[in-house]
């Protein structure tokens, strides 16, 4: 039908344009359409009798014959003039009846379909029926219609579904054209058009159509002012009416605000104070809703809502207090992007985190730990010195996952920021020491928390050796004293584990008689428990523990990279690549998900045994770092720190791995240590010796020659510590020859033995060794030594007068040379009594009345007053440590007297604190390692009435 509601009028076409009838061929209709279409796009808007004469023509286009052709190059270019044909008759459309009209638009939102396809070759028609639309404004002309809302409905639906990437920019423009206008000039914005604008910006279409998303974002930007009122009615319905049902984005509200805050925040003024009312709502669920929506809004980046509305900031920092536990939870939680994007809050956001630092809740803590290492791992500017000794305090929380949060966290925090050693900032110096300190604990998972930092993040073992040496050294030279005794543990307690591994797997390999099977048996199973003690939760890892060592049985390969992970010779470079290859065996290695308990076990247990940290190319390494140390070419700030505690280090490390040690340059530089004035120097090469020079005999001929003259020299000259190490090197190192060196040495020293000689200490302190190594060499003169020259020469004689002292106690230092020596004399009996200990019995209870006398007359044998106060207490301390070292031998413990036991603990109650201080670490120790008779620690019932507060805690700690 050529028209709606108006009598027929002849259709007038325009020069060179040939009639468009309904019978004509779709190809020659489609080149009849084209010219028109050049026609009309040529035409001006002001040729008035050319618009009345082509009138008729406008509305035959409008026919259902080209509106619902089934071509759609017809359609298309139908489109276009009809397009054409409202930019020419504006702002009067040629077309009046409303029903004809929606037609004609919901005609135009199809062919704009054509749009998506940017290949195609109709695409640049599409694209001017786009422009000419938008530029014209030609859906205004709806607003006249009574139902416009389903053409607008459609065309935002439409525009939405299509855009895409490969969009020009000038394509989303036009867009935006078409659309911006619906939305300023129309008289509302239906619900049903706001619907599909807003669910364009939320989950799930935010992400799946990331363009239309950005549309719908430059919309609502572009339109705000508009739009706002039509936004604020729908969230007064939903948030104030509780009218859900009237909208399809009514159940994601809370998403719908966070979007639109950031797009437009202007939209939301008036619904801001409605969320305050909300976060005080008595629905615990309410209130988890808006306070997850705020946490976002507050923490993003760009935000200035907290300085725009501080009420609601304000209600927000209060929901850190909430009863409700989940609430408590979402504050904290989004703290860290607080920290992180707003610098400003800190102090606020503190405040709020250190009343949540001890919250009854576990996960409240968990989560305030994560928040603050979530921010510090980004920027140390992030985060306060207080923010990080909140996660300090939760290093000892009494939840082991807590615990580990905080544990691991400081870790890779250190890790993160100190790449280069000496660039440690004040923040996280202390981080270190905290750690190494949690190995006091006596949980194995705190333990292997810190085993774990050390071979990840203080050391981490995948860098290479020199810079992994350059960390360690400079570690164990910056820590403090509590640390370095928890990382020589650490080592320790490593290199006991993979022996245990190295005797299992041994026990795995015998072909026992029948007779011996129950006992090898028995012997695998005890080293499982020993290896399952080590790991976290002992005992569920003792049944993954005994899966493992089935395997081990069992598959030989995996039995050989085993061997291969305790050998002495694997190197730190090996190590990693034999644990892959177990763990690639036994499953999982790899793979995303959580781990099976057997593979963790097993993976915590690789860890432990493996030599990660030190092998034969790492010792070469330590000891240029020390060299340097000596000579000032290391760290300037490390000062003499840097060598005492970089011997300590390789001293520390020589028994665990005495085979990285063994090389003729090693050996050679240790015989230059000896050459060295400095003492410590020398006595720690000489410890170094005694623990890694059991193959010089054999092996080491040139190293024998020069070493064996200098440990004879330090025996007969040296300090007295340096006598006793040269003496023990001579006793471990040169078997062959040992007896006649001893005899040698023993010979020199007493011919020359007299109280002014000037080694008169060494030579106390060598016979001592001497007579406690071997003791079978010097039975007979040692007897009439000790009785005649020791006891009635030495320590019943007093030749020096008392220095007038107002102290109880003085440092060793100070000690005067007589009482130095009667010292070194107990000792001395000490060791010959311990080197005879299964054959004279006599000479011990002789030996335990003399102690007796003088922790008795507080120091002073003779009672003549001629010693002092401080020298007093030095020799009741000696005489003490000297009775608990003989009872850590059975034989000894036997022939001491209830008397003799109660006067030795009264130096519980000693009335020098150095004495009570001493004395109690000695029995500590004694007790630690299981040698001292179990009745010894009732002495420490005697530190009742400490008066000492420090020492108090001490011993209640100790005795745990």
């Amino acid at each position: 039908m050529p028209s709606r509601g108006r009598p027929h009028l002849k259709v007038v076409y325009p020069e060179g344009v040939k009639e468009l009838s309904e019978d004509l061929h779709k190809d020659e209709l489609i080149r009849r359409l084209k010219v028109l279409a050049k026609t009309f796009a040529d035409m001006d808007q002001d040729q008035e009798e050319e618009k009345q004469r082509y009138e008729p023509l406008a509305l035959h286009l409008a026919s259902e014959h080209f509106l619902h052709h089934e071509s759609k190059d017809v359609k298309l270019i139908v489109g276009c003039c009809i397009a054409d044909i409202f930019r020419i008759y504006a702002p009067e459309a040629p077309y009046k009846d409303p029903i004809q009209l929606k037609e004609i638009f919901l005609f135009l939102v199809k062919q704009l379909r054509g749009l998506e396809d940017i290949n195609g070759a109709l695409f640049k028609r599409y694209f001017y029926l786009l422009e000419n639309l938008s530029w014209v404004k030609s859906f205004n002309i709806c607003f006249e219609l009574e139902d416009c809302g389903e053409i607008f409905n459609q065309l935002f639906e439409t525009l939405f579904s299509i855009v895409h990437r490969g969009h020009s920019n000038k394509v989303r423009t036009f867009m935006l054209d078409m659309m911006s206008p619906i939305i300023t000039e129309g008289d509302s914005v239906s619900q049903d058009l706001l619907d599909i604008i807003l669910m364009r910006i939320i989950e799930p279409q935010k992400s799946k159509l990331p363009e239309a998303y950005e549309l719908a974002r430059d919309l609502i930007k572009r339109t705000s002012q508009a739009i706002e009122p039509y936004i604020q009615t729908f969230f007064n319905n939903v948030l104030v009416l509780g009218k859900t049902s009237e909208s399809d984005a009514s159940g994601r509200i809370y998403d719908l605000i966070y979007e639109l805050n950031l797009i437009a925040p202007n939209v939301l003024l008036s619904v801001l104070p409605q969320l305050e009312f909300k976060l005080r709502s008595n629905d615990g669920d309410e209130r988890l809703n808006v306070t997850r929506l705020l946490a976002r809004m507050f923490s993003d980046k760009e935000s200035q809502l907290s300085s725009q509305n501080k009420p609601l900031w304000n209600c927000y920092l209060g929901r850190f207090k909430d009863v409700n536990v989940a609430v408590r939870v979402e504050c904290v939680k989004f703290a860290n992007k607080l920290l992180i994007n707003h610098q400003n809050m800190m102090e606020e956001v503190t405040e709020q985190l250190k009343a949540r630092c001890h919250d009854p809740d576990e996960s409240v803590r968990y989560e305030v730990v994560s928040s603050i290492i979530k921010a510090a791992k980004e920027s140390l500017r992030n985060v306060s010195q207080e923010l990080l000794s909140l996660v300090q305090d939760r290093m000892l929380d009494k939840k082991f996952k807590i615990r580990r949060e905080a544990n691991q966290g400081l870790a890779l925090i250190y890790r993160e920021h100190c790449t280069t050693p000496g660039q440690e900032d004040e923040m996280i110096r202390w981080i270190k020491n905290k750690l190494l300190h949690v190995y006091y604990q006596t949980s194995p998972e705190d333990r292997l928390l810190v085993e774990h930092a050390v071979t990840h993040c203080l050391v981490p073992y995948t860098m290479d050796t020199k810079e992994r040496m350059r960390r360690l050294f400079r570690l164990y030279a910056t820590l403090d004293d509590y640390a370095v005794k928890s990382l020589n543990e650490v080592f320790r307690s490593q290199h006991m584990l993979r022996n245990h591994m190295k005797q299992l797997l041994d026990l795995l390999e015998e072909d026992p008689e029948e007779t011996e099977v129950e006992e090898t048996k028995k012997m695998i199973a005890s080293k499982t428990n020993l290896l399952a003690r080590s790991l976290s939760e002992p005992s569920k890892a003792q049944e993954q523990v005994k899966k493992f060592v089935d395997i081990l049985g069992k598959d030989e390969r995996i039995h050989g990279f085993m061997q291969t992970l305790v050998d002495p010779k694997c190197t730190c470079e090996k190590a990693p690549e034999t644990m892959r290859e177990i763990q690639k065996k036994i499953g999982h290695f790899g793979q995303k998900g959580p781990a099976s308990p057997f593979y963790d076990t097993v993976k915590n247990l690789l860890e432990k045994v493996s030599p990660l940290i030190i092998d034969p190319s790492a010792v070469d390494q330590l000891f240029k770092l020390l060299n340097d140390t000596m000579e000032g070419l290391g760290d300037e700030d490390l000062g003499d720190s840097g060598q005492e505690r970089g011997l300590q280090l390789i001293l520390m490390l020589s028994p665990i791995y005495p085979e990285s040690f063994q090389s003729e340059d090693i050996f050679g530089q240790l015989l230059s240590y000896l050459k060295k004035e400095n003492p410590i120097v020398v006595d720690t090469a000489l410890q170094i010796f005694s623990n890694t020079g059991a193959v010089i005999e054999e092996n080491f001929t040139m190293i024998k020659s020069a070493l064996l003259p200098v440990l004879q020299a330090k025996a007969k000259s040296g300090t007295p510590r340096q006598a006793k190490h040269a003496i023990r090197c001579v006793n471990t190192i040169f078997p062959g020859v040992r007896d006649s060196i001893f005899n040698q040495i023993f010979e020199h020293l007493r011919k020359k033995l007299s109280f002014n000689s000037p080694n008169f200490l060494t030579a106390l302190t060598s016979i001592g060794h001497l007579s406690l190594l071997a003791p079978a060499l010097f039975s007979q003169q040692m007897k009439n030594f000790v009785a005649k020259f020791i006891v009635k020469d030495l320590l019943m004689q007093d030749r020096n007068e008392k220095k007038a002292t107002t102290s109880s106690w003085c440092e060793d230092d100070q000690v005067s040379f007589e009482t130095q020596a009667k010292i070194i004399a107990l000792k001395l009996i000490v060791n010959w009594l311990l080197g005879m200990k299964n054959n004279d019995g006599n000479s011990c209870t002789s030996t335990f009345r003399l102690l007796h006398a003088m922790i008795k007359n507080k120091g002073d044998l003779m009672q003549k007053g001629k010693v002092s106060q401080p020298e007093q207490a030095h020799l009741r301390l000696a005489a003490g440590c000297a009775v608990l070292k003989l009872a850590q031998e059975r034989v000894f413990a036997e022939l001491l007297t209830l008397e003799q036991f109660q006067m030795v603990a009264s130096l519980m109650n000693d009335k020098c604190l150095e004495v009570r201080q001493k004395f109690t670490n000695k029995l500590h120790k004694g007790l630690m390692r299981l040698r001292l008779p179990l009745e010894y620690l009732s002495i420490f019932s005697l530190a009742a009435r400490e008066p000492h507060a420090g020492l108090r805690r001490q011993i209640k700690a100790s005795t745990r």
